[in-house]
């Protein structure tokens, strides 16, 4: 069996390509698994399903199962249909507090404006304008990176009302789903909520999937060679754009499609009314953003607001990345890939208590 290494493209190794589903991976007949190897700086997945998919039919019983049933059923590359997860679950796991999450959004939200604010006024303190410019770096970088974070578990309230889980009220949900992620995405994270929510779910409805996931575009180490010169080149200078991805992903489009302007794989098929709901989003994002800039001036926006905001955008990769990259993580192609295959390549990791709990689980348990 032909061991075959998966590079994925993240956005940093496609940041030259205007053209991403031009270099998709070649598809192969044969059902190809790669060893498992040690998780590195480069961007890998350790195996790719091809060929015969196995059967996906629910358990007929979920009562007897025990930690080894389970595990011998992921072995199998058969996992559960989300049917029969749900019935393995306590039923307070799907029961949801809409009180107890604007709290947490509240308070959130607070924290970013607390941290922020005191970000500010150090900035504008004649003790600060009077150091020299590395002084001022290293005085602010602390406050900065405190406000990153505030702003990191900020989104993932944002994040949560993206998949309609701050509240599932059957009267008001929506909307407060709705206001929650405005406030939390496109205003305090400055990412427009709608399109952001609109890939996001395509991301789930493929993830793992070797030409259709979003995020991570993925490609085939041993087909490298035939990719463009800009990708291979954007590739070992990666690092060097980790500060922009995020600005990149959501501005430029690679490789999802547009979350300010409307292009890409993400909008085909969806509606002028979906579009001007998403339209609505980037107002929010854009008023917000032209609103700070316009009364601190670049020089203090950049540092009060865009440097945090580039914090946030870090933990937002390295989740991400650490969430979908594993020793023994599979790639799937349309003969073998299922939702309920794909969502259980997601991995859970743990990263403290405390960091774990301000983050609101999404790290430890995201699954």
């Amino acid at each position: 069996m032909k061991n075959n290494f998966i590079l994925s493209g993240a956005l940093a190794t496609t940041l030259l390509c205007n053209a991403v589903e031009s270099f998709a991976p070649i598809h192969h007949s044969t059902q190809q698994q790669a060893s498992a190897t040690s998780l590195r700086s480069s961007i890998l997945a350790d195996d790719i399903i091809k060929g015969a998919s196995s059967s996906d039919d629910a358990l007929s019983t979920i009562t007897d199962m025990n930690d080894e049933d389970i595990a011998a059923m992921m072995r199998n590359d058969n996992p559960p249909l989300p049917g029969t997860i749900m019935k393995m679950l306590p039923k307070d796991t799907f029961h949801v507090d809409t009180k107890t999450s604007l709290m947490y959004a509240g308070l959130d939200v607070a924290a970013v404006a607390c941290s922020m604010s005191f970000l500010y006024a150090v900035v504008q303190s004649d003790f600060y304008n009077g150091l020299p410019m590395i002084e001022q770096a290293l005085t602010v970088a602390p406050l900065q990176i405190l406000t990153g974070f505030a702003m990191w578990c900020t989104w993932c309230i944002g994040h949560d009302a993206g998949h309609g889980t701050v509240s599932k009220s059957t009267k008001f949900g929506n909307g407060i789903n709705r206001i929650v992620g405005e406030i939390t995405h496109s205003m305090v994270c400055l990412t427009p909520f709608v399109p952001w929510a609109l890939s996001h779910k395509k991301h789930h409805l493929n993830h793992n999937h070797l030409e259709k996931d979003y995020s991570h575009q993925w490609y085939v180490r041993e087909e490298a060679d035939g990719l463009h010169p800009l990708i291979k080149a954007s590739y070992y200078i990666r690092m060097l754009f980790f500060p922009f991805l995020y600005f990149i992903y959501l501005f430029t489009g690679i490789p999802d499609g547009g979350h300010v302007l409307f292009y890409g794989r993400m909008w085909e098929g969806e509606s002028m009314k979906d579009k001007l709901d998403g339209a609505l989003s980037v107002a929010v994002s854009a008023a917000t953003a032209g609103t700070l800039w316009y009364n601190m001036g670049t020089s203090d926006f950049a540092v009060v607001c865009m440097a945090p905001w580039s914090v946030m955008g870090f933990w937002l990769f390295m989740v991400t990345y650490l969430q979908h990259h594993s020793e023994d993580g599979k790639l799937y192609t349309d003969d073998t890939f299922t939702f309920e295959k794909g969502a259980f390549e997601t991995v859970d990791r743990n990263y403290g208590e405390l960091v774990n709990k301000l983050s609101h689980h999404m790290m430890d348990g995201h699954v």
